[in-house]
């Protein structure tokens, strides 16, 4: 069972924010406190599986080959890219940014990181989009599949930041699941716990915010 306090503001939400005309996303904003955000140790890093998924498709592209790249079409992956594909997009920056504005999630074979740390480094990386490394032996299906639960959660050097927990018309209690379970990992990761979280609100894309913590 959801924590009541959590439920409770999801309702209010949904209750004071008019019903858009498209699928809005509901988000925290989290604001930290008492950090000195300059410091590499105290920014938040973190890839949370959230238990009841993300209420939408995410679209994945996979840098692979062979039997793998067979693999991860099987799995659903959106893209799969060879490694004369990865050259070419390396080559051509209007392509790279539209493929990194469109898809979610990228995957790649070991053996490509470094080419597309040169390649594609300067348009993944400030997405927070850079690829999970694939090794030998690891199944790609699995990868997919955990992440299309996935959010990556990224303070970067800011106090205040924001991180999708799901979509307005999911159930209630789902979306209070995946809140609670991104709260208790952001404050593992703080030195301090919950005495350098500032303020928690929930928000949808175009409605009001109201606090959680």
């Amino acid at each position: 069972m959801a924590d009541e306090s959590v439920i409770q503001a999801i309702e209010r939400l949904l209750a004071e924010s008019p019903e858009r005309k498209f699928p809005e996303s509901v988000d925290l904003a989290i604001n930290l406190k008492n950090l000195d955000m300059s410091q590499p140790k105290n920014r938040i890093d973190e890839e949370i599986l959230l238990p009841n998924g993300r209420g939408k498709n995410l679209k994945i592209a996979v840098f692979a080959k062979g039997e793998v790249g067979l693999q991860a079409k099987e799995a659903g992956a959106d893209y799969v890219f060879s490694e004369e594909d990865l050259a070419e997009i390396g080559g051509d920056k209007a392509r790279a940014r539209t493929l990194a504005n469109e898809c979610d999630f990228f995957v790649a074979e070991v053996q490509y990181m470094a080419q597309i740390g040169k390649n594609l480094g300067a348009i993944l990386g400030p997405r927070g989009k850079m690829p999970t490394p694939l090794p030998p032996g690891k199944n790609v299906a699995d990868l997919i599949n955990s992440a299309r639960s996935s959010i990556r959660v990224r303070s970067k050097d800011k106090l205040t930041f924001h991180v999708s927990v799901g979509r307005r018309d999911m159930d209630i209690e789902k979306l209070a699941g995946n809140i609670e379970t991104v709260l208790s990992r952001v404050e593992h990761s703080l030195e301090k716990g919950k005495h350098n979280i500032k303020a928690i609100y929930v928000t949808t894309t175009m409605g009001k915010s109201v606090r959680v913590l």
